[in-house]
């Protein structure tokens, strides 16, 4: 590497210093909604310069989407013996749709998903395609636990759950605890799933 290039290679944010921008993102999300967050918003709360925030993201999108996948962890795959005890363990739990700040921040992002393809494109990839992946190996080992009744069309139903106490909690009102979600799971989705 030449001396020019070397002046011009900047450092990468890692470490600590990028959960803290990941934290400050998902603070500034909270309170003011995707549409509103603004990079200088978060390089203030962070405490940061916006320089910092370009060395490693390039734009909003890509800062949002790495800070709520971040925020997610690695995606545990349950495997409890049953098909009500994998959708208890995954859906009731921390990032599940028990988790206020899970559906704080899917509530702040829900209007992007319909006005901002760029966001949306690299939202369903980054953030809602590793869930539906842990989501369908579930039901993938249901059925071949022999669980799940014939025909049953896995890409129409694996949604059902989320779509089910999404729309009780932005629709209605509802508070998402894990009471609602096992109610869902045993008087909605296994009967209708399971032979």
């Amino acid at each position: 590497m030449t001396p020019p290039e070397a002046a011009v290679q900047r450092p990468r944010v890692e470490g600590d210093r990028e959960q803290e921008i990941l934290a400050a993102t998902l603070e500034v999300l909270a309170d003011v909604g995707y549409d509103r967050l603004t990079m200088d918003a978060v390089a203030t709360r962070a405490k940061a310069s916006k320089a910092t925030l370009y060395r490693r993201w390039t734009n909003k999108v890509s800062l949002v989407v790495d800070a709520v996948a971040n925020s997610k962890g690695p995606q545990q795959v349950p495997d409890t013996g049953s098909l009500k005890g994998d959708l208890e363990s995954m859906f009731c739990g921390l990032g599940g749709l028990a988790d206020p700040q899970a559906v704080a921040t899917f509530g702040a992002v829900v209007t992007a998903l319909t006005r901002d393809p760029a966001f949306a494109e690299a939202f369903r990839r980054d953030v809602i395609g590793p869930k539906i992946a842990t989501s369908r190996l579930v039901w993938e080992r249901a059925a071949a636990r022999g669980e799940l009744r014939e025909g049953l069309d896995l890409d129409l139903f694996e949604p059902a759950l989320a779509g089910i106490v999404m729309h009780r909690v932005f629709v209605m009102g509802e508070v998402p605890d894990p009471h609602l979600i096992t109610s869902v799971i045993d008087q909605i989705i296994v009967p209708a799933a399971t032979r």
